[in-house]
């Protein structure tokens, strides 16, 4: 007798399961159905774009919705946990342009690709099968999230390509420099070339030491009228073996202060080309005399400048928003006395009152010039109080906020040789120091400092003890 074999059950095909979901294949006839079947379609598509199609349209564009948010989500915590653990290294990876351009038009597309599946995501809830009034509310927010997502992508696609833009422009390609004795030293240029000067010079000189391990920053000014100062290794140093006297030139006059060296290398010295390098590498042989001599004068290493034009000066104060100075005496704005006794009154343009100002680019730049009611330690010690004010309105909220008005500023009024690769560093530095207050060293009298015959070993031990405070050692026990 044969036995016979029960029949066998064939299990429906996954694709019956999914057709016989109410996602896919709701009751149309039921507006309670169709309208919590458009609210999670809705909630869903927003909450991970493509999963209303996976569920209930087209599978494929689905399934790149997904894969293409599951891309964004990874990329967004690998750089939050970069930020987190690896700061320096991952500012510096994201502003290599290359890194900004492949950003910003990924942004784009996922912008357009979201608002894509917003739309077919309405289409897939066929809101004329919904109840009355949630059709009316179904759209609204199927809007409101697409205006956001929008909103998004026109907030960050512009600042990556203003980025790429930017920092392609100011900043150089080249390896990053170690830094020397534990600091980072940046020379700090403001020239004043603005309307109604007939040429520029450094009148604004100063050292930014960074501290490389707390961030610590220490402003060293230096006076632009010091005499006799030396020179670091180089070819200014074996014009001046004993010390910069000056030069008398037919064509240039006279040349004696720090302040003047891009006339003498650059005019008066054009022939000799004693700085052929300087241009490849993003400087010029003014700035590099210069740098010769601070670096004769502190004693320190400066690989760096920052060179920012007293016009560039005001655009980068307005592109911030503004500083806050607390002044101490009432300062004319104006260019002087077209005679010599004339009253005070007569050509200032205007007034910086005493008290807490907020200043905008111009009035900032007058405080910072003004000298003719004062003297030039009381201006050193403005544009110092300035140069801080300024760092700290370079806060990561300002910095966002206003991030195209400062690109903008410094794209065509800021030149430096800090190559690219260091931004990552200095940023991180720049967080650190945030947390702690500015140094300032002023080589004037009310420093210690002879203005007309510089002891130049008490300059550069002055230095060596502001960057390198002496350890306290703990008392033995009696």
């Amino acid at each position: 007798m044969s036995v016979t074999s029960p029949p066998r059950v064939r299990s429906a095909p996954a694709s019956g399961i999914l057709n016989a979901r109410p996602l896919r294949n709701p009751d149309a006839q039921s507006p309670q159905v169709m309208t919590r079947r458009g609210w999670w379609l809705v909630i869903l598509g927003w909450l991970i774009p493509g999963s209303a199609q996976v569920l209930a349209g087209n599978r494929r564009l689905g399934r790149i919705g997904i894969a293409s948010t599951l891309v964004l989500w990874a990329v967004a915590i690998l750089g939050v946990l970069g930020v987190l653990l690896w700061r320096a290294g991952t500012i510096t990876v994201l502003t290599f342009p290359f890194v900004s351009l492949i950003g910003g038009i990924a942004l784009i597309a996922y912008g357009v690709l979201w608002v894509l599946l917003a739309i077919d995501t309405l289409r897939l809830v066929r809101l004329v099968k919904t109840s009355s009034p949630s059709r009316y509310l179904i759209a609204l927010v199927s809007i409101l999230t697409m205006v956001l997502t929008g909103s998004v992508v026109a907030y960050g696609a512009p600042r990556m390509f203003a980025a790429r833009s930017g920092i392609g422009q100011v900043f150089q390609f080249g390896p990053p420099i170690p830094p020397s004795d534990g600091y980072y030293n940046i020379l700090l240029l403001g020239a004043d070339s603005g309307e109604g000067r007939d040429s520029m010079r450094f009148d604004s000189i100063s050292v930014v030491s960074i501290n490389a391990d707390t961030g610590a920053v220490t402003i060293t000014g230096i006076p632009r009228d010091m005499p006799h100062f030396p020179f670091a290794d180089g070819p200014m140093q074996e014009l001046y073996p004993d010390g910069h006297y000056g030069v008398s030139d037919p064509v240039c006059g006279w040349s004696s202060g720090i302040n003047q060296l891009r006339t003498e290398v650059e005019l008066c010295r054009a022939d000799e080309n004693l700085y052929p390098d300087a241009e490849s590498h993003g400087s010029t042989p003014g700035v590099e005399a210069t740098k010769d001599a601070a670096e004769g004068i502190l004693g320190i290493e400066i690989p760096y400048y920052v060179f920012i034009d007293m016009d560039g000066f005001a655009a980068l104060i307005d592109a911030l928003g503004g500083v806050d100075i607390e002044v101490t005496e009432r300062l004319p704005k104006g260019w002087g006395p077209a005679y010599e006794g004339q009253p005070v009154d007569e050509w200032a343009v205007g007034w910086i009152e005493p008290g807490l100002q907020h200043m905008d680019g111009d009035t900032a730049q007058w405080y910072a010039r003004s000298r003719y009611t004062t003297n030039d330690w009381d201006r050193m010690e403005r544009q110092r109080q300035l140069q801080a004010a300024i760092l700290a309105q370079f806060t990561p909220q300002n910095v966002l906020d206003r991030f195209q008005q400062i690109l903008g500023a410094g794209d065509h009024l800021v030149q430096t040789d800090i190559p690219q690769a260091m931004l990552g560093p200095f940023v991180d530095l720049a967080v650190k120091a945030r947390e702690q207050p500015f140094a300032s060293i002023e080589l004037t009298p009310e420093g210690g400092v002879d203005p007309e015959e510089p002891d130049y070993g008490q300059i550069r031990d002055m230095i060596q003890s502001a960057l390198h405070p002496p350890t306290p050692t703990a008392t033995p026990a009696p």
